[in-house]
């Protein structure tokens, strides 16, 4: 089964490069690594020269929002016109395991789970050392998120819960990923692309196995939560969401916005706008 790693990059040249470094110490290479560029001009050098080699296929930004979904279904394009059977995604931040690759396309050929959304773990990492991470020592600096299923080696945990699904770290054969359908290209910027694939994963009957022995470390950046340099993309996504699965994703964050001001629900409409709740007549301070 020829394998494909997808990553999608915009900066973060030491994370990609750990990346790389990570993907040829696996203990299987993959076919193919597809890196797209989002307005990156400099990426080919960062990945140049290194093994495995690296095929930069460019996205560009049109309006100053990262096009996630958009780089994600070029580089599954590029993938699958250079003869690709499993799509494995990684976000650019993500080290894979020693043995993700080899477990992934274990579970893919695997009859019981070929047609399903495979997710591996992913670790959160403290920020590393002056030296940086060492990629023998990144098992033993963190376990994995609390959030999401994590089996032991070896076992796959099938699930329906689709809503857990996230895009740091997954896996879908070339079919499932056409059946599927790709990425919502409407979604711009930050938040809700992963969720809304996962409703179309579930849309089309394809469930989501959790993979035991399938690691991802997600290397340390800072972050803010919630993500209030984003709280425009964010609300933008929610309301496409809203309009295609007829709920509200993001809720925590939707609420977080709102205790700070950020955003205001309306209640006659459902919807959410940016800035505070407007005052009601009569609730001016005198």
């Amino acid at each position: 089964m020829r394998t494909a790693v997808i990553t999608p990059v915009s900066g973060r040249h030491r994370h990609l490069a750990l990346q790389q470094r990570g993907l040829a110490a696996g203990s299987r290479s993959p076919e193919q690594y597809v890196v797209v560029a989002m307005d990156d001009p400099e990426l080919g050098a960062v990945v140049g020269c290194r093994e495995p080699a690296a095929t930069v296929v460019e996205c560009p930004v049109m309006n100053g929002r990262l096009p996630l979904a958009r780089a994600r279904n070029l580089g599954a394009l590029r993938a699958m016109e250079g003869g690709a059977e499993l799509l494995v995604f990684l976000d650019v931040d993500c080290v894979p395991g020693e043995r993700l690759l080899e477990r992934y396309r274990q579970v893919a050929l695997d009859a019981e789970h070929q047609h399903s959304l495979l997710c591996g773990t992913v670790s959160y990492l403290p920020p590393p050392s002056p030296d940086g991470y060492r990629l023998s020592g990144l098992p033993t600096l963190a376990g994995p998120h609390p959030g999401r299923p994590a089996p032991p080696t070896g076992e796959v945990r099938r699930s329906e819960d689709h809503e857990l699904f996230w895009s740091l770290s997954f896996a879908v054969t070339a079919k499932t990923w056409r059946a599927i359908g790709g990425f919502c290209e409407e979604y711009e910027g930050y938040g809700g692309e992963d969720t809304d694939y996962g409703q179309q994963a579930r849309a089309a009957g394809v469930p989501l196995a959790w993979v035991g022995g399938a690691p991802a470390f997600h290397q340390h950046h800072p972050v803010s939560d919630p993500p209030v340099a984003h709280v425009h993309d964010i609300l933008r996504n929610a309301e496409t969401f809203h309009r295609r699965w007829g709920w509200w994703p993001m809720a925590d964050w939707l609420s977080a916005f709102a205790d700070r001001g950020l955003a205001h629900r309306d209640l006659a409409t459902g919807r959410w706008y940016p800035g505070p709740e407007p005052e009601q007549p009569g609730e001016h301070s005198e």
